[in-house]
């Protein structure tokens, strides 16, 4: 039962906080500054996510930013999970990062696109969850080597696997987890409105194309 209705109120909020605050951490941006003084945001799409950082030529400090982006949410769900023993202040911290990400504090709320953070809060959620979700990625962005693309539709794809193929596993998960996995979808959807946009005309960058 405590599980269900979760930490009191208070608590709550300040997870979120938490939550919020470690996600707003900028790791393409300060990775890009530090090792080649360049800010990755005059680059490319001007996204501070490991996609756009991979455009600087630099696979090492896209590689790290995508682990970092993906440990930060992954962090904030595994430990508001481990010191409330709720998944309902795992989903909370774990969403308040995602947003942390989408709209950090530190940039005036101009953040990423959250696909990397999006991943590891699955993997820490549901560890079968964030393999399905991920494998579909790795399979549209082979198939068709366009990252938004590939974003789309696993985000798309995780609470379907979360509510069908996990449940006929016998490993259902939890009504938070589904919760937060189809929140941050949606959110991941409308931070891509210019990428379905370019989609549909056929304009889309390809994964691993240079500077612009």
């Amino acid at each position: 039962m405590q599980d269900l209705v979760g930490p009191a109120l208070g608590t709550l909020a300040l997870v979120a906080a938490g939550g919020y605050l470690l996600g707003s951490i900028p790791f393409g941006v300060i990775l890009t500054r530090v090792v080649t003084g360049e800010d990755v945001r005059a680059i490319g799409s001007g996204n501070i996510g490991a996609t756009n950082v991979l455009r600087t030529g630099r696979k090492d400090l896209a590689i790290a930013t995508l682990i970092l982006d993906a440990g930060k949410g992954a962090v904030a769900l595994l430990i508001a999970r481990e010191l409330f023993d709720s998944e309902v202040a795992g989903a909370i911290a774990g969403g308040a990062a995602f947003l942390g990400h989408l709209f950090p504090v530190w940039l005036g709320f101009k953040g990423g696109k959250g696909v990397a953070t999006f991943f590891g809060l699955l993997l820490a959620a549901a560890w079968p969850l964030g393999l399905l979700a991920g494998a579909t990625w790795l399979i549209v962005a082979a198939l068709f080597r366009i990252s938004s693309l590939a974003a789309l539709v696993s985000s798309a794809a995780a609470p379907l696997y979360a509510l069908l193929p996990l449940a006929a596993l016998g490993l259902p998960a939890p009504a938070p987890i589904l919760v937060l996995a189809a929140f941050t979808a949606a959110l991941i959807w409308v931070r891509h409105h210019q990428n379905i946009g370019r989609l549909l005309k056929g304009a889309e960058p390809r994964i691993g194309a240079g500077k612009a």
